[in-house]
């Protein structure tokens, strides 16, 4: 009994110790949660307390083509730089509508703290504003290259850049052709006619804003998509300059630097201060300028020799006068900034065919008769003597020395009709070739041969001497056709 009286006393105890415990942790939740609205009622207090001492300031970021510059405690500042670079802008550009506000943001905040540096913030936004005009910026291959006033402006641009390698009056006509409606007209002969004119880049054209003093006139465009450049540089020439050192300074060839300078050759003498091109063009366009040309060419005549052996050797008659022949050809012509590239025949029409030169000519050879192809009357030696005015005289012939030996050679075929003694000749021969020819051999030492003998080309007939008037051994020789003198250099050579 006294032990079950305990067992319920120990029941009794642990079940009032689970309700105490369950008392105080509810007890702890809800001191807790009032402890966390307490601490919530006093923060939201002292935030509205706190809101109430310290009011908001404005600020204003400011950017410049989306570059941010800073910030300022009022924007009137910045305001004032715009207007100012519209109106410097404005005096110096009259023709042009100026605009620096479009390229400003400004972007105010409310802040706490409204710690700014206006002053360095204000220097950047000086610095960076740069008052713009709307133009028309010309485009090689989508890059910017030139900048100009408007799209009329870009128009003429264009329009110089085509006029530089073709006339007004090919250009107004191709843009002619370009509108008919019923096909062109046959081209005549000596006629040209452009077939297209075009850039080999991508040539285009875009609005943009810009700065004033980046807008070219069209005469400068030209110049900077022709050559490279606005401004071709100079040289002026120092002392001691020759054509090839002032080409190696400039990293360029000799032949380079006469194409640039068209009034300077290699024999100009150059002079100190003298200034000279020395820009290499480098343009960013090319043209290309197709042509159709139709001309009239000559076709030449062959000339036909024909044999005849009943005609004696160094005669020749024309039986058949040669006439050139005529063909109209078209030709693709293709010019690249005026440097021809290529010249293609499209079509070829005969007009005239060519009528042949037939020449008869003899074959006939005789030892009394000359071919009329003249041998070197000496073995070797040189001329000491041209034919002409001599000593107050004339020099009928012309005088051979210092040979390999001193034989005398008869200069084609004939008959001798003169050996012996003559005056200021000496010892000398006469031989008649029996074609309108004579020669005459002078101042021998001995004569080899008899009046009314015959001699063949090449044949020995005397030996070189120094007799009549003479001042030294040497051949006196001389060349007539029909009885005229000649020069004997005409027909004979070493």
């Amino acid at each position: 009994m006294e032990g079950a009286l305990l067992m319920s006393s120990s029941w009794n105890n642990k079940e009032e110790n689970n309700r105490f415990t369950y008392n105080f942790s509810s007890f702890k939740k809800v001191s807790i949660i009032a402890v966390l609205m307490a601490s919530l009622t006093i923060n939201m207090g002292y935030a509205k307390e706190i809101n109430h001492k310290e009011a908001l300031h404005k600020i204003y970021h400011v950017y410049v083509d989306n570059k941010y510059m800073g910030a300022v405690s009022d924007d009137k500042a910045v305001k004032e730089i715009i207007a100012s670079k519209e109106k410097e802008a404005s005096n110096q550009y009259k023709e042009y509508a100026i605009d620096a506000d479009s390229a400003v943001k400004i972007i105010p905040e409310q802040v706490f703290s409204n710690e700014t540096k206006d002053i360095e913030t204000l220097e950047k936004v000086e610095q960076a504003l740069v008052a713009q005009t709307p133009a028309f910026s010309l485009l090689v291959d989508n890059k910017p290259i030139a900048n100009l006033k408007d799209a009329k402006a870009y128009e003429e641009t264009v329009l110089m850049l085509k006029l530089q390698y073709v006339s007004p009056q090919e250009l107004a006509s191709f843009h002619a052709d370009q509108q008919a409606m019923n096909g062109l007209p046959a081209l005549q002969s000596g006629e040209t006619r452009i077939l297209d004119i075009s850039f080999k880049q991508g040539v285009t054209g875009v609005t943009k804003k810009i700065a004033p003093n980046a807008i070219l006139t069209p005469e400068d465009a030209v110049k900077l998509l022709m050559t490279g450049s606005v401004e071709q540089e100079k040289y002026n020439i120092q002392s001691g300059d020759v054509l090839g050192s002032v080409a190696k300074k400039h990293d360029l060839t000799t032949a380079e630097l006469l194409a640039l300078n068209p009034g300077i050759t290699v024999d100009t003498v150059l002079q100190i201060g003298q200034a000279i091109n020395v820009t290499v063009a480098k343009p960013f366009v090319t043209i290309a300028v197709k042509q159709e040309k139709k001309v009239t060419d000559t076709i030449p005549f062959k000339k036909v020799i024909k044999e005849d052996p009943t005609m004696y050797k160094g005669e020749s008659v024309i039986k058949q006068q040669g006439v050139d022949g005529k063909k109209e050809t078209s030709y693709l012509l293709t010019s690249e900034n005026g440097t021809r590239t290529s010249k293609v025949a499209l079509e070829e029409t005969i007009i005239q065919q060519p009528v042949e030169e037939i020449e008869i000519v003899g074959t006939k050879v005789i030892s009394s008769r000359g071919t009329g192809d003249f041998t070197w009357p000496t073995v070797g030696g040189y001329i000491s003597s041209q034919m002409g005015q001599r000593w107050g005289a004339q020099h009928r012939g012309i005088d051979i020395a210092r040979p390999s030996n001193y034989n005398i050679l008869a200069a084609d075929n004939g008959v001798v009709v003169a050996a012996g003694v003559s005056g200021s000749y000496g010892n000398r021969i006469v031989v008649n070739h029996n074609n309108g020819y004579t020669t005459l051999y002078g101042h021998l030492s001995s004569i080899d041969v008899k009046v009314g003998q015959v001699v063949e080309k090449g044949s020995v007939i005397g030996i070189m001497g120094s007799t009549g008037n003479s001042t030294g051994t040497h051949l006196h020789f001389e060349v007539e056709k029909n009885g005229a003198l000649v020069n004997p250099l005409s027909y004979v050579s070493r």
